[in-house]
């Protein structure tokens, strides 16, 4: 009989510890969810030289500003725009991203276009995707250097074909 008490609370006892076991488990995997919800509003400033940035086909409505809205690591955004060659002569469109805020995040952001280089035409427009890609390893370092935001110029040329 004394050996039936004695397994008895030693099942009860492997039994508290496995459910305390659970509990924190499932308590710490919470936690640590939270960091992988990191999110991080974004701007980018649109400079033009040569041609004017727009949001709609018609080219009604410029834009001097792009507000990627709020990336998190492993994301990626895309921005539909149209451009209009103001040259009288034909031209090559190239974009730079520069003066990324904060300089560190530069590392972990790839920005590209879809303009595959053909020639543009004097007034010509073209429409072009923007697309920001946000790499899935910044947690560390949005966390370690408390990012709340960023934001980068956008400066599209013209060249002369």
């Amino acid at each position: 009989m004394k050996f039936l008490r004695s397994s008895k609370k030693i099942v009860l006892l492997i039994i508290i510890v496995a459910a305390l076991t659970l509990l924190s488990s499932a308590l710490i995997s919470i936690w640590l969810s939270t960091f992988d919800d990191i999110r991080v509003p974004s701007v980018g400033t649109m400079i033009t030289v040569g041609v004017g940035a727009y949001w709609d086909e018609n080219c009604e409505n410029k834009t001097e500003a792009i507000d990627w809205g709020v990336v998190w690591p492993g994301s990626s955004k895309n921005i539909t725009l149209y451009f209009q060659s103001q040259s009288n002569v034909v031209t090559r469109l190239s974009v730079n991203a520069t003066n990324w805020e904060p300089t560190g995040i530069m590392d972990y952001m790839n920005f590209t276009w879809d303009y595959n280089n053909t020639p543009v035409q004097p007034l010509q427009i073209i429409k072009v995707t923007l697309t920001l890609r946000f790499s899935s390893s910044s947690k560390d370092y949005l966390i370690s250097n408390n990012v709340k935001e960023f934001s980068f110029d956008i400066t599209v040329n013209v060249s002369e074909e």
